[in-house]
């Protein structure tokens, strides 16, 4: 189910993450995405390049709550590559529960650092993440849009 991931981040959930219903709270879920997305970009070596990644929109679907104490793995993807942005998806899989709990997607845009405004994915880059998604067998769409 996520071995074509190729990044799988292990989550502890902390009891400060829980809220007053005793579940972990919504906000929990993007954090724990976002460090899933940073071990994906940092594996690939994208911040060492001049280009700056931002969130332009982001969704989570929460299947199941989840409770202290769990681990939590945070499967992340890239679905779709487009000319300045790249679509991720990501799993997350609660070990307690046994089952994935919540499913989420981000549109990331890449941005030029000194004009900050969109920019066209680095071919480097571009290459890296296919070389990447191609190791775990996952095939994605290359759009050409944003």
């Amino acid at each position: 189910m996520l071995d074509q991931y190729p990044v799988i981040l292990e989550q502890s959930v902390a009891w400060g993450d829980m809220d007053a219903y005793g579940h972990v709270n919504n906000v929990m879920y993007y954090r724990y995405i976002e460090s899933s997305r940073i071990l994906y970009f940092h594996k690939l070596g994208t911040y060492a390049q001049d280009v700056l990644t931002v969130i332009a929109s982001n969704q989570c679907k929460y299947l199941k709550p989840v409770f202290y104490p769990d681990v939590l793995k945070v499967a992340a993807r890239i679905e779709e590559i487009r000319n300045s942005a790249v679509r991720m998806h990501y799993v997350l899989y609660s070990e307690q529960q046994q089952q994935i709990v919540a499913t989420a997607e981000a549109v990331v845009v890449f941005v030029d650092p000194v004009e900050m405004k969109k920019t066209l994915i680095p071919k480097q880059i571009r290459d890296d993440i296919i070389r990447f998604e191609k190791k775990v067998n996952h095939d994605l769409n290359l759009g050409n849009n944003i």
